[in-house]
């Protein structure tokens, strides 16, 4: 069996609530063999375990609180502790049934945090998830937009071991410090498609064929190595997928 691994999808998102079924039937006719799902806040836990129960061993769950709390028609925010406390019992609750932590990390983005404090809470947030990870033996799904030094640094002094970097946006000598550290990163097909085209399993495709052309590969072989390195990150998933 051969087939992509999406590492990073957000199916409890709003975008998703009135065909998430078409969604994942789609993801599958394009080859996926299974969806990483992460949250972002705690309002949608219940959601992504409702998925991952309905679609068992396709949908993995991951629990977290992203660094940008708030969805439509809330203004975004920075995160903050009481956010990770409200989703703790939860993270508690399901942790028996999750494939990593996150979505989690920082994202420095003035118009998210614009001071000192708000970035050395969504700090301490982060941290306490590390540790969460660690306590748990999961990896992490990670987030780092406009502070990709800090959140690699992060990681580093925490000492956590299995990351996933997510749609990394800081400079490549520091990505190579990750990489360095033993740290994966994940390319989303955002990298060349419009940001006004939605998001969805399906167009991992995407990403393959570009990082194909970049690197001078086939598209087979960037689907197997893509697909090994998820089986590395993700231990869990061999529960789920022989290949």
């Amino acid at each position: 069996m051969s087939g992509f691994i999406d590492c990073h999808c957000h199916l409890a998102a709003q975008d998703f609530q009135t065909d998430i079924d078409e969604v994942i039937e789609e993801s599958k006719k394009t080859g996926i063999l299974a969806l990483v799902a992460v949250a972002e806040h705690a309002g949608e836990f219940e959601r992504l375990i409702e998925l991952s129960n309905k679609y068992s061993g396709f949908v993995l769950p991951c629990l977290g609180v992203h660094p940008v709390q708030g969805n439509p028609p809330q203004e975004q925010r920075s995160a903050t502790l009481e956010d990770l406390q409200n989703a703790l019992p939860l993270i508690e609750k399901y942790k028996d049934c999750l494939l990593a932590i996150g979505e989690v990390g920082l994202d420095f983005t003035p118009r998210i945090a614009s001071t000192e404090a708000q970035k050395n809470e969504q700090k301490k947030v982060f941290i306490e998830q590390i540790e969460i990870a660690k306590q748990f033996d999961l990896p992490l799904n990670v987030h780092s937009r406009s502070a990709g030094r800090p959140t690699i640094n992060l990681l580093k002094e925490q000492g956590a071991q299995k990351v996933l970097l997510h749609a990394f946006d800081g400079k490549p000598s520091v990505a190579m410090e990750g990489v360095k550290a033993g740290f994966y990163f994940s390319i989303p097909p955002s990298i060349i498609r419009s940001e006004q085209v939605r998001n969805e399993p399906k167009n991992i495709s995407v990403s393959c064929q570009y990082i194909a052309q970049i690197k001078g590969l086939s598209v087979e072989n960037v689907m197997e190595a893509t697909t090994q390195n998820a089986f590395k990150l993700f231990p869990k998933l061999q529960k789920f997928i022989r290949i």
